[in-house]
């Protein structure tokens, strides 16, 4: 295995352990903040994801580039739906007349 291959697994790796750390040790009241700035991250991942899977870098690329678009769209789409869920539990609730 290449250096290079080592070091992105290696990156990889440590950002899988401090993201979990992180989430985990978040207070429920700041989770839909965090949401809405994890959501706006997605949506640059999927723009990227997008330019990789459009450009003419190879067949690879492209083909990594459409299952890229397809997992940054579940998690956009996943997290703007448990963003509005975790907001509708903060909706006052009609008065009865």
């Amino acid at each position: 295995m290449s250096d290079q291959l080592i070091f992105g697994l290696y990156i990889f790796m440590l950002s899988v352990f401090v993201g979990y750390q992180i989430i985990t040790k978040v207070p429920a009241l700041l989770h839909t903040p965090l949401m809405s700035a994890t959501n706006a991250i997605s949506g640059i991942s999927l723009v990227a994801s997008l330019v990789i899977a459009g450009g003419k870098y190879g067949k690879l690329s492209t083909i990594l580039g459409v299952i890229a678009v397809a997992a940054a769209t579940i998690n956009v789409v996943g997290g703007f739906l448990i963003t509005d869920r975790m907001l509708k539990m903060f909706r006052r609730k009609p008065v009865k007349k």
